[in-house]
Parts: C-alpha cells; structure tokens; sequence
C-alpha cells in the first residue's frame, strides 16, 4: 500500500514506512486554498496550507510512501487524525520517479472545497499575507511554505504556485 505526500508529508511524514519515493500525480494541482485551523493557525487566524485540485493536463509532484499490511491501521489512524481539519482520504494514480519507477494507487488527502475550512483561491499575493500572519500549534504558516518548497526543489520537482508563493515571504 503506498500514501502519497504532496504538504508537509514531504518533509515531515512521521510514520512507518518501508520505502519512499518521489512521485508524480497525473490530473492535478497543488494550491494552498484549504484553512488550517489545528497546526498552521488558529480558529480565529486561519492558516493556509495547500490541498490538491482536480485538474487535467496538470501534476503535483511530492513522495509516495510504502507501508507493509502491518503498518497499515496505525499509519492510518495517525494520519486520519493528522489531517482531520477538513480533508478525506482519497485514491490517486502515482508515477513514481527512478529507482521506483512504477505507477501505483495511493491512498492521499483531499480537503474537498465543501468542508468547513475549505478557503479557495485568492491572489498569491493575500495569501502570501495570510500566511505571514499566520502561526498555530505546529508552527508559522511561513515556515510550512518555505520548508515545502525547499524540500520540492532538493527532490526536482517543480511547481510554480509553491516557488511563487515562497518567493513573496522570502522577501
């Protein structure tokens, strides 16, 4: 079974797995239109952290994961509760990159534009705001960005609305 990380998972998965690799997830985009109101901000401060949305002809770059049937429950429970503030589990198809280099079902987590914290888009330049503003129980909502996008470009993977989004807050 294999999760596929495209947030903080990428630098920061803490759970069991026996292998991981950069992935790709044909048919979708990365945007950092859902609130966080449990790590990156607070209920009355949202942060912004990203979600995936559907998008043909688009990819999100991030690690798959491969947990053993063993690791299986506990992994899930971690994350299920992990990502609780408004995302469910969902199926995506995964390219996975060299030395993997196979294409898999991953079990990822969409926070689907219905649910309470669900933001939307807006201009990167409000939410590069938003995110400087922002802190919560996990740390600054800048730190996230920043640390997403370092850890995108070490793996070479590219994706503009990360690099874009850094690149305000770095200034």
């Amino acid at each position: 079974m294999w999760i596929f990380g495209y947030g903080s998972l990428v630098w920061r998965p803490d759970f069991s797995f026996s292998e991981a690799c950069a992935g790709i997830a044909i048919g979708w985009k990365r945007r950092f239109w859902q609130g966080s109101t449990d790590h990156r901000g607070v209920p009355e401060a949202p942060g912004r952290v990203v979600t995936l949305v559907e998008s043909p002809g688009s990819s999100c770059g991030g690690v798959a994961f491969r947990i053993t049937h063993e690791q299986r429950d506990a992994v899930l429970s971690r994350l299920d509760s992990r990502e609780s503030g408004g995302f469910d589990r969902r199926d995506v198809s995964v390219t996975l990159r060299r030395p993997c280099a196979s294409q898999v079902r991953a079990i990822t987590y969409i926070a689907p534009s219905c649910n309470p914290n669900y933001l939307g888009p807006a201009p990167v330049e409000l939410i590069a705001a938003q995110v400087r503003a922002s802190r919560g129980p996990s740390g600054r909502n800048a730190e996230y960005v920043l640390r997403l996008a370092d850890s995108l470009r070490s793996l070479g993977l590219e994706d503009d609305h990360v690099f874009e989004l850094a690149g305000l807050l770095e200034r």
